[in-house]
């Protein structure tokens, strides 16, 4: 069984940004590729992958605001809106005019904002699993088993992070719950049990990611019908809550959008699957088709 920190040989970890201290861990050289976390999550979550996709670009996984080791003010109430600056500075104390993005649920949900609101900081966006859409509730219900489930398993992990409760939240991420490794759950414990980072994560949560929580930024259809990046919305069939056909909707309301919907996987696919997301990725961002499911 791999091990993050052996998977992540060879990468650098550092601290970049003037607005916020933003945790990287980075591999390879040439145009920038920024790999954005969910809710809760941490850079960790792309360990699998980064240094395949350092081999032909700057790779950077980076924690949010108020997560992993990234800098944890106040929370304020404003969640988008912060990632995007947090990105934005990112980039500009890099000297980076723009990157290519791979945003995971809440990851995915700032690349779209970031597409729409400032298409000049965006080369080509991967959205994995994305959340933010604002979706007809009579054509596409709430499935049981997805947001409420996260939120609830979020808030006791935050609250008591014994390794029960930390590998129930990781289990809700996963097709099979034996994908949750041993050290994983101590990486997530480890950063849960911070006080810093309880009492802020303790405000965000459910706040920032409940029904009808941050509803002023959620994406219309008619907001993703501008953007202009090269999109490509990569899938699960087991994705919790909301199901291939969400996918394959938010990609046709984005012109041009390619869908791939991966076979086995769940809500961190890079994690689950990682050589074929990786290959789907690197093929994406080479300008190549990849739709399929």
């Amino acid at each position: 069984m791999s091990s993050i920190w052996v998977d992540l040989l060879g990468s650098q970890v550092h601290y970049v940004g003037t607005k916020y201290r933003t945790r990287v861990i980075e591999a390879g050289e040439g145009e920038a590729l920024v790999l954005m976390h969910g809710g809760g999550g941490h850079a960790e979550a792309y360990a699998r992958n980064l240094m395949r996709l350092g081999q032909r670009y700057r790779a950077m996984a980076i924690d949010f605001v108020w997560h992993g080791l990234t800098s944890k003010p106040d929370y304020d109430g404003t969640t988008i809106p912060t990632y995007t600056t947090q990105y934005i500075d990112l980039l500009d104390t890099l000297g980076i005019e723009r990157a290519h993005i791979e945003g995971e649920s809440v990851g995915g949900w700032v690349g779209l904002w970031l597409a729409v609101h400032h298409p000049d900081r965006v080369g080509k966006l991967i959205l994995n699993t994305t959340a933010g859409v604002k979706l007809d509730p009579v054509r596409y219900p709430p499935r049981p088993g997805g947001r409420d489930l996260m939120l609830s398993r979020s808030v006791e992990a935050i609250n008591d992070p014994t390794p029960e409760r930390i590998r129930k939240r990781l289990e809700w991420l996963m097709a099979s719950p034996d994908r949750v490794t041993d050290e994983l759950v101590d990486v997530r414990r480890a950063i849960y049990s911070e006080p810093r980072t309880k009492e802020v994560l303790s405000a965000l949560f459910p706040d920032a990611f409940s029904t009808p929580g941050k509803v002023e930024y959620m994406l219309s259809p008619e907001q993703l019908q501008t953007i202009t990046a090269p999109t490509l919305v990569l899938w699960s069939d087991h994705n919790p809550g909301i199901g291939p056909d969400v996918g394959e909707y938010i990609a046709s309301l984005i012109p041009g959008a390619q869908f791939y919907c991966m076979a086995d996987a769940s809500h961190w696919p890079q994690w689950e699957r990682p050589e074929e997301h990786d290959d789907v990725v690197l093929r994406f961002l080479a300008g190549e088709r990849v739709d399929g499911r």
